[in-house]
């Protein structure tokens, strides 16, 4: 029987896209970089970019517990039954370890993006025909009615570049029982115009996309805060930086807002394929 995905994921995550990494000659390093984020403690890493099964397979078989999951698996470029024969591969191999987390992408990276919602609906009933059950898949989903599609047709939502504040209406419309597991971008910085500039550097990529700033909008958000890179309110609502005290009660926000699990995001500056081990060593002592 498998874990209960709450269990299974446990408080704390790691969110990254230089784990998924294609590049044979990194095998190795991102293997031991997950068996070391399983020593740590971490429940779960959660694979950045477009993923998929093949790219969790190593990570979980180089661990003997950590859950790995897609952060996310894009509707576009993956059919529901190509993707169920490879979560029943994966399953079959290593039971109850992966997690399809599954998101609509955005207009501007997507040529065929139309009527996501809809897209979304006609891909979780591909993946009902292929096999996927609901408590074995997640959505990245920010507005309303994602939320309740989450929580009627998966095992909960994964959003990515959110606030307390919209993790506790995630958590009304949720109700109690799906999982809530927010990303969470951490700057391991004191000096505040030093981890402001990392932070704005990193946001730079996402103010373009209407997914992203439609749902700051919904937040309170306005759009002075959307320009010049984003305005010092909506930078320190979104990450986390500061000394150990302040990260740990940035973090602990979430969870006091209703996140069941937090996925942890470095954010340092560095190309987003390197990984940050000795960060993630700081913040599992600083979780500890």
């Amino acid at each position: 029987m498998n874990t209960p995905v709450k269990e299974a994921v446990g408080r704390y995550g790691i969110w990254s896209v230089g784990l998924r990494s294609e590049d044979p000659d990194r095998r190795g390093e991102r293997a031991e970089a997950a068996a070391e984020l399983e020593e740590l403690g971490y429940g779960a890493v959660w694979l950045g970019g477009n993923s998929s099964a093949a790219h969790a397979a190593p990570l979980i078989g180089a661990t003997t517990r950590l859950t790995v999951g897609t952060s996310i698996q894009s509707i576009w470029q993956h059919e529901p039954d190509a993707a169920g024969a490879a979560f029943a591969d994966l399953e079959s191999a290593h039971p109850g370890r992966f997690l399809l987390g599954l998101g609509v992408s955005h207009a501007k990276r997507v040529e065929q993006y139309a009527r996501p919602y809809s897209a979304l609906v006609e891909h979780l009933d591909g993946l009902d025909a292929a096999g996927v059950p609901e408590d074995r898949r997640l959505l990245a989903a920010l507005g309303p009615r994602s939320l309740r599609l989450a929580r009627d047709r998966a095992a909960g939502s994964i959003p990515y570049l959110v606030t307390p504040e919209h993790t506790a209406h995630a958590r009304e419309i949720l109700g109690e029982a799906p999982l809530l597991a927010p990303e969470l971008g951490v700057v391991l910085e004191t000096d505040p115009t030093r981890a402001r500039a990392l932070a704005r550097a990193f946001l730079e990529t996402y103010l373009p996309l209407a997914n992203y700033t439609n749902n700051f909008l919904r937040l309170g958000f306005t759009e002075d805060d959307l320009r010049d890179g984003g305005s010092d309110r909506l930078v320190d609502a979104l990450f986390a930086w500061g000394d150990e005290t302040a990260l740990r009660a940035r973090i602990d926000g979430f969870l006091e807002a209703g996140a069941d699990h937090v996925a942890l995001q470095v954010v340092d500056g560095e190309p987003r394929g390197v990984l940050p081990r000795q960060a993630w060593r700081d913040l599992a002592a600083l979780l500890a």
